[in-house]
């Protein structure tokens, strides 16, 4: 099973660091490792929260998850945005910025830089909302019930979580924004903060809208169709499928790949304080994102989710630290080692609680009573 599951990802790690020290020597090799090992750190959570979606999609989308969906990940994200980024911000051409990248490094990295304040906003936002619209949601299994509860209650005024992400964007626009860091200081960049954050906003509305949109027709024609499809045998008639499904699974195919846009941020910008070498990072982070494709089906597949009930609560509050750190960021440098740990510790302890619940229900042999109440990590 591990090997069915992971033996793209092994082959292309050997094939990939093989080739990094062939082509670039043994420093390539370490720096290209590193980077591996950054990527797989810091997207842990991003891989536990895509399984609860791509649970849902049938055997081909998950398919597609793993080959086009990787395709999209390594090359849009991790080769395509760092020189989209100087594209922009220099107003040059994307040939232009790749020579730019291979010729003059720190200037490369400069620009960067520049672009930092945007980037956090709009990814910050992005996962925000995500942490959000899980943490306000009435759940009938609460990991932190002290916490969860009244915050359940709170998620029942409309339109909440999009109020409060709004009142964060503007006190991060007048706090980190206005003595933002640059390549040649601190900047107010408090504009340019607002226009990211509101822009990743409604890219959450919009992908998570007709995510959700779709879901919802699917599930109703699912049950139309079993009502036929019942109706039918007892009239010893066939019902076909009208492929809804495909649409549905589109769309949630669409939300997993902005949702890791959103969770690569971090890991693109982390990389530029090891490395200024372009396809040195893309190598290095394109097979971390191998790895995190991989372990989403491997915790489909064994059904991880079901058993370890509060890792997906774990992820959420890793989503949603993320998504502070991306924000302080914008005027503070905080380590990558520090932002993929806070995502590692928060992950183990839901799976640590997940554990502990798990011996409790065996040794009562019935439902854990505390699953609707608390659990103490």
């Amino acid at each position: 099973m591990i090997l069915k599951t992971f033996g793209w990802s092994f082959a292309i790690t050997a094939a990939g660091l093989a080739f990094a020290a062939w082509q670039w020597g043994w420093e390539a090799f370490g720096i290209v490792l590193i980077l591996s090992i950054l990527e797989i750190s810091l997207s842990f959570d991003n891989a536990v929260v895509n399984a609860g979606i791509l649970k849902k999609m049938n055997a081909f989308w998950q398919k597609i998850f793993l080959t086009i969906g990787i395709l999209i990940a390594v090359f849009g994200m991790r080769l395509v945005f760092p020189v989209a980024i100087v594209a922009i911000s220099a107003k040059v051409g994307p040939i232009d910025a790749v020579q730019l990248a291979l010729d003059k490094p720190e200037q490369y990295e400069a620009l960067v830089t520049d672009a930092h304040p945007a980037i956090a906003a709009f990814g910050g936002m992005f996962l925000l909302m995500i942490f959000l619209d899980f943490i306000l949601e009435d759940r009938d299994i609460k990991w932190l019930a002290w916490l969860e509860r009244p915050l359940a209650k709170l998620g029942k005024v409309d339109m909440l979580s999009v109020c409060v992400a709004l009142v964060i964007l503007l006190i991060t626009a007048m706090t980190f924004a206005t003595n933002a860091h640059t390549s040649t200081g601190y900047s107010d960049k408090s504009a340019t903060v607002l226009l990211s954050g509101v822009a990743g906003l409604i890219t959450y509305l919009v992908v998570n809208g007709l995510s959700s949109f779709f879901e919802n027709k699917l599930e109703e024609e699912e049950e139309r169709e079993h009502e036929e499809e019942e109706k039918a045998k007892a009239e010893g008639k066939q019902v076909s499928a009208v492929g809804l499904a495909g649409k549905a699974a589109f769309f949630l195919f669409l939300y997993l790949e902005v949702l890791d846009a959103s969770f690569s941020f971090d890991g693109v910008i982390g990389a530029f304080a090891i490395t200024n070498h372009i396809f040195w990072m893309a190598l290095g982070l394109g097979i971390g994102a191998m790895y995190v494709r991989s372990l989403t089906v491997y915790l489909v597949r064994q059904g991880t989710l079901d058993d370890y009930v509060y890792l997906e609560h774990g992820a959420h509050y890793a989503i949603g630290a993320l998504a502070a750190i991306l924000l302080i960021t914008i005027e503070h440098e905080i380590h990558e080692i520090i932002t993929g740990l806070v995502g590692i510790v928060l992950i183990a302890a839901s799976f640590w609680s997940s554990v502990v619940r798990n011996k409790r229900v065996e040794a009562e042999g019935g439902e854990d009573s505390e699953d609707k109440t608390t659990v103490h990590v």
